[in-house]
């Protein structure tokens, strides 16, 4: 210990909590009755809970019974669509995004946007999420919302083609405004909704922009099978091969969902220039009855890493990503009809190091480890349906809950502490949201913000 540690209080002291950590190969392990130091919203030390006996700091927790995980990332979500959870249910998905969503998503309004990201955030915090990956409109009232909450988030402002070039316009603004804000805690990428809504023009038009400007690129791409069949018979490509042609590949880009990859794009994602991700969110596809998943196994081979997402509470209707990680060790078991993939450490892994690789940001969160933000969780494992504990990762997995986290740091900030959330006010904002909520919904006008015709 320096000198100047004695001298100076850490920001926070966690102690007496069994740490989740990664070792050089990636592989998952628990050091038990530990401690993490943080100071400057920084992981200084992970160390044995005997060793930060009478050093002072800021803020002091007693974690014993509990277990310190890197923070949740959920790597794909629409964060206002929480206002819209549960309007269109057992639907089909052209006529859930035609006849419910965009038509309602026409009356967005600025503040309905705000209110919808605040109850997001909210949700998230309270189910130990610490960072979001969110596409969607308004995105000025989305970054205002983060930054208030605390949270860490990737942020990017949707658009289609049917917008002209002022919609691309437009998310390269957002992008370049937001970068780097929040004390660095928004990062921001190019967001061109689909290649089914985007042309090839626009497509090849936002890579260009991303290599000039040294940003990312978040869309929707071969989301479900019929996507992709119907892509081969209109073009003679798949999307994946609509991306790789116009230059999205070269970037680094967030596929979300690909539950339509097929094997001939494997090649395409294996070689492409930039950093490829993809982000899967089962719940969605299990309601929206699509016949595959995405390609886990498939991907990994190839290095393409894949983080857990929700997608919108509108088509998941939660944003808990515990049951991502759940149903998606639990999908990969049964599409690939081996019971020993997916495992509950390979989960973990896909819900701290590969989401936050996904999200671009890798060697920063996504480990509790000195020279690492301090983006962490503590989880309560004392419940009766988490005993007794045979093994760590998969009572973690398969048997903890959203509200079993009972604190949640972000940047070495308490956002919530024994589960009393501290930096979003919910009862005013569900109270302002009901009185909107009226306008919000009315499909009476006959307007959509887009055609789903793929």
């Amino acid at each position: 210990m320096t000198p100047s540690a004695v001298e100076s209080p850490a920001g926070l002291i966690i102690t007496g909590c069994t740490v989740l950590t990664h070792d050089d190969q990636e592989e998952i392990g628990f050091l038990e009755n530990a401690a993490v130091v943080v100071r400057d919203g920084v992981v200084e030390e992970v160390t044995d809970a005997g060793a930060v006996a009478g050093r002072a700091a800021d803020e002091w927790i007693d974690a014993r019974g509990q277990v310190a995980l890197p923070g949740l990332i959920n790597c794909h979500t629409h964060a206002p669509m929480a206002a819209l959870r549960g309007l269109a249910e057992d639907l089909p998905t052209e006529a859930w995004f035609n006849d419910v969503v965009w038509p309602v998503e026409s009356n967005l309004t600025e503040r309905d946007v705000t209110l919808g990201a605040r109850l997001a955030c909210a949700e998230m915090i309270r189910a130990g999420v610490t960072c979001f990956a969110d596409h969607y409109f308004h995105m000025d009232a989305v970054a205002e919302v983060v930054a208030a909450s605390g949270m860490r988030a990737l942020l990017g402002e949707a658009y289609f083609s049917s917008q002209g070039s002022q919609g691309r316009e437009r998310s390269l603004e957002f992008a370049l405004r937001h970068r780097g804000a929040a004390g660095g805690r928004i990062t921001t990428a190019l967001a061109p909704h689909a290649p089914y809504t985007v042309d090839d023009a626009d497509l090849a038009a936002t890579a260009e922009l991303a290599r000039a400007h040294g940003l990312p690129v978040h869309l929707h791409a071969a989301e479900n099978r019929d996507q992709t069949e119907a892509s081969l018979a209109r073009h003679g490509v798949t999307p994946v091969e609509v991306l790789h042609r116009t230059g999205i590949l070269d970037t680094d880009v967030l596929i979300a969902h690909g539950t339509g990859i097929v094997e001939s794009d494997l090649p395409l994602l294996a070689h492409a220039r930039g950093l490829t991700a993809v982000a899967t969110a089962p719940r969605g596809y299990l309601k929206f009855a699509w016949p595959t998943t995405t390609p886990v196994r498939a991907l990994r081979d190839i290095g393409v890493p894949v983080g857990l997402a929700t997608d919108g509470a509108a088509s998941n209707n939660s944003l808990d990503v515990w049951e991502s990680m759940a149903l998606t060790s639990l999908i990969q078991k049964s599409t690939e009809g081996d019971p020993r993939w997916l495992t509950a450490r390979q989960a973990l892994h896909h819900a701290t190091l590969q989401s936050a690789c996904a999200v671009g940001l890798e060697g920063s969160v996504g480990r509790i480890a000195p020279g690492h933000r301090a983006d962490l969780v503590l989880v309560d494992l004392t419940g009766p349906h988490t005993q007794p504990v045979h093994d760590l990762a998969a009572t973690l997995v398969h048997s903890a809950r959203a509200a079993d986290v009972r604190t949640t740091v972000v940047d070495g900030r308490i956002l919530m502490r024994d589960r009393r959330l501290l930096t979003v006010d919910v009862p005013g904002t569900v109270r302002e949201l009901d009185e909107r909520l009226p306008a919000l919904v009315d499909r009476g006008h006959g307007r959509r913000i887009q055609e789903y015709d793929t």
